[in-house]
């Protein structure tokens, strides 16, 4: 399942409400250790910049 919405997430990059909205989603339905695994790839991926332009969240 994290491979997947890591997958979504790449393809919705490009706009940062939709990362959001994805990301959400993704935490909703994902384990705390896949949560911060996932948080750890996005920020490894997109940058911490981004992350928390997309989502304020990536801060805590």
């Amino acid at each position: 399942m994290l491979e997947y919405f890591k997958l979504i997430l790449e393809k919705v990059s490009f706009d940062p409400a939709l990362f959001r909205m994805e990301f959400r989603k993704a935490a909703k339905k994902l384990m705390e250790e896949e949560i911060a695994e996932l948080k750890k790839w996005c920020i490894d991926t997109f940058g911490l910049t981004y992350c928390l332009k997309a989502d304020p969240s990536f801060g805590i």
